[in-house]
């Protein structure tokens, strides 16, 4: 699969190509820290959403096969929740963020498992096909309360871990109210709501699955880059 080959065309969303993750917005990810949360790069805990993109390369779909690169022995399952903005978003206030959420979608970021996540690392981040999207979008009325899914992750048809979008940070809307404070959303942009701690792993020839209470399901096939 190359990147020209993929199209994200959810009637009645068009995804743009833009998707920005959101780091250590999960509780336990950011209590993992520990004392080191203090300490420099981190200096405190974050008081505004820290973020990262995945660029157009690394976006894939339900059912692809994703390479793991030379050398690496896992993906690290990133399972989120994304919220697909429905129009431009700068400085939306809580009571009216809804208005700017089209939908939701079940997204599986895949990365090389790092240390650092005040600056990760393109390296491992931005892996072609490494944004696994599922195959529709699922509107905000259907979704009753995007704080309140299960989020269940398998490998190989065995069910490997298990986390709830309740246990973040920042809501859903909260997120977007956060991030449209120091910039722009655009309609179609993707907001990866935040990847729990202890993700699971996935190497070369495995296939995973990751579910969302109410939103969807997605598959797709490790591979191994072609040197």
């Amino acid at each position: 699969m190359t990147t020209s080959q993929v199209h994200f065309d959810f009637h009645p969303y068009k995804l743009s190509g833009t998707v920005y993750g959101t780091l250590l917005n999960h509780r336990e990810a950011l209590e993992a820290l520990g004392n080191g949360v203090e300490l420099a790069p981190y200096k405190g805990p974050p008081k505004a959403p820290v973020l990262y993109m995945k660029p157009r390369n690394t976006l894939s779909t339900h059912g692809h096969n994703i390479n793991l690169p030379a050398g690496a022995l896992a993906f690290q399952i990133g399972a989120s929740l994304g919220l697909v903005i429905g129009r431009t978003a700068c400085h939306v206030p809580l009571q009216t963020a809804i208005d700017y959420v089209a939908g939701y979608v079940v997204v599986a970021d895949l990365s090389v498992p790092h240390e650092n996540f005040y600056r990760p690392s393109l390296r491992f981040k931005a892996i072609d096909g490494s944004c696994v999207i599922g195959s529709g979008v699922v509107s905000t009325a259907t979704v009753k309360n995007p704080d309140a899914l299960a989020v269940r992750v398998f490998v190989d048809g065995e069910h490997v871990h298990s986390t709830a979008t309740s246990g973040m940070v920042r809501t859903a809307l909260q997120l977007v109210t956060d991030v449209t404070e120091f910039m722009t959303l655009a309609a179609g942009d993707v907001l990866l709501l935040g990847v729990a701690q202890n993700a699971p792993l996935v190497r070369v020839g495995q296939r995973i699955a990751v579910e969302i209470e109410n939103v969807g399901r997605l598959e797709a096939q490790v591979g191994e880059e072609q040197s």
